[in-house]
Formats: C-alpha cells, structure tokens, sequence
C-alpha cells in the first residue's frame, strides 16, 4: 500500500508547510530590512544605487555596520532555514510522531523569530547563541531520525 506524504490531509506535511512557508516568509522580511536600512542610512553597496540617492558625492559601501548587522542577521536565516526545508522534506516519509514533528516544527521558527530579535537589538549574548542553537538542534534532530529511518 502506497501512502502519500506530501498532501494536506497528511497532519505532518500541512504542519510542516506552515511552519516553513513562515519561515522563508521572515527570512525574505530580511531583505527589506536590508533595504530600510541602506535607505536609513544612505548606504548603498552600488554605484547606480547611489545614484537615486540625493546626497551629493555619495559614494558606494559596504561597511556600514548597520547595515551588514542586518545582512549577516539575513545570512544566517539562509543558512539554517535552507536545511530545515530539505530535512523536513526527507522526514515527512519517516512519519514521525505528529505532535513530536510539530513541536520540531514550532521551535525551528520560533528559535528564527528570537535569534532575528537577539542579533537586532542587539541582546547580550548567549542570547542569540542560545536562539541559534535552538534551531540547528531541532534540524539535527530531525535528520538523525532520517537517517536512523533509512539505514
């Protein structure tokens, strides 16, 4: 008997799209915080950017550390939410625990919201560690059970 995974009658896979589509929705927020603040603080990183601006001998950068505060915030989102996306997808076939891969589900992007709000505010670390940690546990997790699933 063959059982469909990826259909929204499956508990696990609407969870899992949900928690997801939220995620790339906040890291894709990041961009237009990049931008709010190239604009903030007339900091552009390209000639023809710094052109719209009204700022006379403005020239290009990419030093501002406003700015690169919210890129490198950006990066990291790219770099932890990619891999929960591919894990996920892997461990909706293992039919996991429903509650168990909601929880998963839950504390990846909750641990995105506050490690978005450590790195901006700035909070003191190992507040943004602890948020980054958080996440990547919750992914390892779910791949360890992959892999076990598989072997």
């Amino acid at each position: 008997m063959s059982t469909v995974y990826y259909t929204l009658s499956n508990e696990i896979f609407r969870n899992f799209l949900f928690y997801a589509v939220a995620s790339l929705l906040k890291m894709m927020i990041m961009s237009l915080l990049t931008a709010r603040q190239r604009f903030r603080k007339n900091a552009f990183a390209n000639p023809e950017d710094v052109v719209t601006s009204k700022i006379k001998n403005l020239v290009p950068t990419t030093t501002d550390p406003d700015v690169e505060r919210v890129r490198r915030n950006h990066l990291n989102d790219i770099e932890n939410i990619i891999p929960f996306l591919l894990i996920g997808f892997c461990y909706i076939p293992c039919n996991p625990d429903p509650n168990i891969a909601l929880w998963h589900f839950r504390l990846f992007f909750l641990s995105r919201v506050l490690h978005t709000f450590a790195y901006q505010i700035p909070l003191a670390q190992p507040s943004r560690a602890i948020t980054f940690f958080i996440g990547l546990i919750t992914t390892v997790s779910m791949a360890i059970q992959v892999l076990i699933r598989v072997y």
